[in-house]
């Protein structure tokens, strides 16, 4: 099986004390308490999403990035059949982003490159060949601009191949829904986070921005968000992960409109 970069979870024995809290946690199965400590069996096994970190009186069990073997479906539900279980896919349907995540998880989130998780998996479609409308295959009246997945700020790794050298969009979620040619005007060329700064962590935000320009050639940031008052605090985390991260790159604000239009923002620099 190939071995990928991949989130998953980490036991410190020093701290763990066996109380076994994290095993019923896991619904895959993948820790087992051996010798009076909790284990991660099989890489296989854990899906990255995290569901047994809030389970652990001790704090023994974190996140860590490494080389793992990719998270297995079929493995997990073979190993649970051994141990007279059953495996339920969706056990964990309500972790399948990192947005979802109870507020004592979040910290653990925000690095989150994906495992089992496919909403949450990094893909890169830049080399890949559009295909000719045809057959019974219906004629787009626009075509996607876009280049990676995910797109979602808690999601994304900063370390991501098409942050590199890249034009950097960051928009409000809302702004796609507002604005029906985001794709052809904004997206073009670009790479893509989005975000609501009105519901989210803005501390967060600015963390996982200032990854991304400190360990990427940034070559311009593009901040659209929409005009209602909340959705302002999103150009003020950029700022301040762009000055955080010590680069000059130049950003330029762009606002939406409720009706769709979009506008220079008011009272405010529109470039930095």
């Amino acid at each position: 099986m190939a071995r990928v970069l991949r989130q998953v979870i980490k036991i410190d024995e020093d701290l763990c004390n066996g109380c076994g809290e994290c095993v019923p946690a896991c619904a895959e199965g993948a820790i087992q308490i051996i010798e009076g400590k909790a284990k991660l069996v099989s890489d296989r096994y854990c899906d990255g999403l995290g569901a047994c970190l809030g389970e652990c009186p001790t704090g023994a069990i974190s996140f860590e990035d490494r080389e793992a073997d990719e998270f297995d479906e079929a493995a997990v539900a073979e190993h649970l059949e051994s141990m007279g279980h059953k495996f339920d896919p969706h056990a964990h349907d309500h972790l399948d982003s990192a947005h979802s995540l109870p507020k004592e998880h979040e910290s653990a989130a925000r690095g989150h490159p994906g495992g089992g998780c496919p909403s949450a998996r990094t893909l890169d479609f830049r080399s890949e060949e559009r295909a000719a409308p045809g057959g019974n295959r219906p004629e787009p009246r626009l075509e996607s601009e876009l280049r990676q997945w995910p797109v979602k700020l808690y999601l994304v790794n900063p370390s991501a191949p098409y942050f590199q050298d890249a034009d950097l969009l960051i928009a409000a979620d809302c702004a796609p829904f507002a604005y029906a040619s985001l794709h052809p005007d904004f997206l073009r060329g670009k790479a893509l986070v989005i975000g609501c700064p009105k519901f989210d962590d803005l501390e967060i935000y600015r963390e996982k921005l200032t990854a991304i320009v400190s360990q990427n050639n940034i070559k311009s940031v593009t901040v659209l968000h929409m005009e209602v008052p909340c959705c302002f605090g999103l150009m003020h985390a950029v700022r301040e992960a762009v000055a955080a991260a010590g680069k000059d790159i130049p950003v330029t604000a762009k606002v939406v409109t409720l009706r769709g239009e979009v506008e220079e923002p008011k009272g405010v620099a529109t470039s930095f």
